[in-house]
């Protein structure tokens, strides 16, 4: 009997484990993430009642944010897979979550992919934040990049269901959130928060070209008509130890912030280039220029960023920028309104970046 019972135990685990090991080679969990810090000098910084100062602190995310992350994949047959996306964005400097109270703030989707694209439902980014970071000198980083001049370069949509397609050089993707930023899906009134929208882009060698579009309803009944709408181009191409950028983003907003406030239309160019000096160290320059139609707030960026890599994982870097505001215009090396309005901002990043 105990001989029997034996066996018997034995033929169980033996079929728990090849279970075990099956499951395993055909879906697999991958965690991964960047911790990024560094220490930033930068003057003319808003200040209590009213005061200006300048201030050296610790940053988080300064080339990249902060995050962990868990993504996988489960092979279903038939060439179709499930995956997943679970992304947490952090402050290195306080611990803190990057994005208040939402555990996977950065990222939390749930979708299909096949041979002709992946359809996902989640927390998502927009299509300017998955399509321009290949178009921007500083890679729509937190600070000291296009994301300074436009957040919504780092846009993400709530409730979104969104579709992925890459086909050799061209990639596709579209989205349509039922709520933006944890609002909307309000009974009766479909626009509330409602956002989508959409891109291609194309590489080939060492050229590549993409352009995008975003638009966001009002995240209230009394807003729900009003919009802000994106289009965006741009360029970069590769030549040897060289790489140039170029890119261009057209705004209209009719006031989607406030009943009060008034319709704005503006553009975005900017240029830069990148060289690579040797296989560690790479050199970056880059200028964003914003032109507000019907007023003289136009402000500039500057920056000019050196990179340079300790291993495959981690790199040192060091980001200098300059801000130039007129009529009141209050763009920050940080971002608008990073800034006493009108006043011109330097600063600084010393930093270094891990990634896992």
């Amino acid at each position: 009997m105990k001989k029997a019972l034996l066996a018997m135990t034995a033929a169980v685990a033996a079929s728990a484990a090849s279970g075990v090991a099956s499951a395993q080679t055909a879906s697999n969990v991958t965690l991964y993430g960047i911790v990024d810090a560094g220490v930033e000098v930068i003057n003319n910084m808003p200040g209590s009642n009213g005061a200006e100062g300048t201030v050296a602190r610790l940053n988080s995310g300064n080339l990249s944010g902060s995050r962990w992350g868990l993504r996988g994949t489960e092979d279903l047959g038939g060439g179709l897979k499930g995956i997943f996306v679970l992304e947490s964005g952090f402050d290195i400097d306080t611990g803190t979550s990057g994005q208040g109270n939402r555990l996977f703030g950065r990222q939390a989707y749930v979708g299909l992919q096949n041979g002709f694209g992946a359809v996902t439902l989640g927390r998502q980014q927009n299509a300017l934040y998955d399509l321009f970071g290949a178009f921007d000198p500083m890679g729509v980083g937190p600070r000291y990049s296009l994301n300074s001049v436009d957040s919504a370069f780092n846009g993400r949509v709530d409730n979104a269901v969104k579709y992925t397609g890459k086909f050799g050089g061209l990639t596709a993707t579209a989205f349509y959130s039922f709520g933006r930023d944890n609002n909307g899906e309000v009974p009766g009134e479909f626009k509330v928060a409602k956002s989508y929208g959409g891109g291609l882009s194309y590489a080939a060698g060492g050229f590549s070209v993409g352009a995008a579009y975003d638009q966001f309803q009002g995240a209230t009944v009394a807003l729900q008509d009003r919009a802000a709408k994106r289009a965006a181009v741009g360029t970069a191409y590769a030549f040897g130890d060289a790489k140039v950028f170029a890119g261009y983003r057209w705004l209209l907003d009719n006031g989607v912030s406030s009943a009060t406030a008034a319709s704005t239309r503006s553009n975005v160019y900017w240029a830069g280039a990148q060289y690579r000096f040797t296989p560690a160290f790479q050199l970056t320059g880059a200028a964003y220029y914003t032109d507000t139609r019907n007023s003289d707030a136009d402000p500039w960026m500057f920056v000019l960023s050196a990179d340079y890599s300790l291993s495959k994982r981690t790199d040192v870097y060091l980001n200098v920028g300059y801000a130039k505001n007129k009529s009141g215009s209050a763009l920050g090396l940080n971002g608008v309104g990073t800034v006493v309005a009108g006043e011109n901002q330097t600063g600084a990043t010393i930093g270094l970046r891990h990634r896992f």
